[in-house]
C-alpha cells in the first residue's frame, strides 16, 4: 500500500466499519461535515473530535499508516494556522514580535479552522479506506434513486465518482514513478528560483496527462469489451441490506448529534 496519500485508498479488513452498510457510512459522514460547522467551543469540538478518532480505532488500520497518509494535509493545516494568527484580529493581544502582534481571536479562530480542517479530512478518508469503490458506487446510485424520476443520470454520476475515487492513488503512484525518473535524468524540483521551478514541473504534467488519458481510453475499451451499456437492465451481485449494526451506529450517531448540541455555545 502506498502511504503518500490515503484518500481513495482502500484498506481490506473484517472491522466494524468495514462490515457496515455503504449507505450507512455515507450518511454519518454526510451529515458529520455539517456538523463540523456547527461547533464553537471547546466541549463541542471534542465530541466530535472523540467521535472521529473513536471512529478510526474502530477501523483497525494501523495509526501508523492513517498518520503517514495525511502528512500532505499537515502542510495545509499548519499553513491555514499560521495565516489566521497573521491576518485575524480579534481579542485581546497576547504577545507581540517586533511589528507583529498575536491576538487571543487569531489564536481561537486559527486552532477551531485547523480542527475543521483534519475532522473533515479524516471522517473521508475512513469511508474510501473501509469501502470498496464498488460500494460507493451501489450505495449512491442507491440514495439518489429518486431522482431517476426526473431523468437525472444516477448512475452514471455514481460510476463517475467511484472511478474518481479509484484512479487518485493511482495518479499519485504515477507521478511520484515520474518525478523521480524526471529527477534521476537532471531535474532539479526542490531547488533554484521560482521560475525555473515551475518551468522543471512541466516534464513531469505532460507524461502525466499522457499517462491519465491512455489509462482512461483502456478503461473506456474494457467496458465496451465487457458489454457495459449503463444502468439499464444491470443486476447487482451483492444486494445493499441493512442490518443491527447499521441501526446501532445511527443510533449512537444520533446521541454524538445530541451531545453536541447540547456542549455548543448559543
Amino acid at each position: 500500500m502506498s502511504s503518500s496519500l490515503i484518500i481513495g485508498q482502500y484498506v481490506p479488513g473484517t472491522s466494524l466499519v468495514h462490515r457496515m452498510d455503504p449507505r450507512t457510512k455515507i450518511t454519518v459522514i454526510f451529515f458529520f461535515v455539517f456538523l463540523v460547522f456547527f461547533a464553537n467551543n471547546v466541549l463541542s469540538y471534542g465530541v466530535l473530535l472523540v467521535f472521529a478518532l473513536l471512529s478510526a480505532f474502530i477501523t483497525r488500520i494501523p495509526v501508523r499508516f492513517i498518520a503517514k497518509g495525511l502528512k500532505p494535509i499537515w502542510f495545509l493545516i499548519a499553513f491555514t494556522f499560521i495565516l489566521h494568527l497573521i491576518v485575524t484580529k480579534e481579542g485581546a493581544v497576547l504577545a507581540e514580535f517586533w511589528k507583529f502582534k498575536l491576538y487571543s481571536g487569531a489564536l481561537i479562530q486559527g486552532v477551531a479552522i485547523s480542527v475543521r480542517f483534519f475532522l473533515l479530512i479524516l471522517m473521508t478518508s475512513l469511508l474510501t479506506l473501509t469501502t470498496t469503490p464498488i460500494e460507493i458506487t451501489d450505495a449512491m446510485e442507491d440514495m439518489l434513486a429518486p431522482l431517476k424520476k426526473i431523468r437525472f443520470p444516477v448512475h452514471e454520476l455514481a460510476l463517475m465518482m467511484s472511478i474518481s475515487l479509484r484512479f487518485i492513488p493511482t495518479l499519485t503512484q504515477e507521478t511520484d514513478k515520474i518525478s523521480k525518473a524526471q529527477a534521476a535524468r537532471g531535474v532539479d524540483f526542490r531547488t533554484g528560483k521560482l521560475k525555473d521551478r515551475i518551468q522543471a514541473v512541466i516534464p513531469l504534467l505532460v507524461p502525466l496527462f499522457v499517462s491519465a488519458f491512455k489509462r482512461a481510453e483502456e478503461l473506456a475499451m474494457a467496458m465496451e469489451a465487457r458489454g457495459y451499456r449503463g444502468g439499464e437492465g444491470r443486476t447487482k451481485l451483492r444486494e445493499l441490506k441493512m442490518t443491527g449494526r447499521d441501526y446501532t451506529v445511527l443510533t449512537f450517531f444520533i446521541i454524538v448529534v445530541a451531545g453536541l448540541f447540547l456542549t455548543r455555545t448559543y
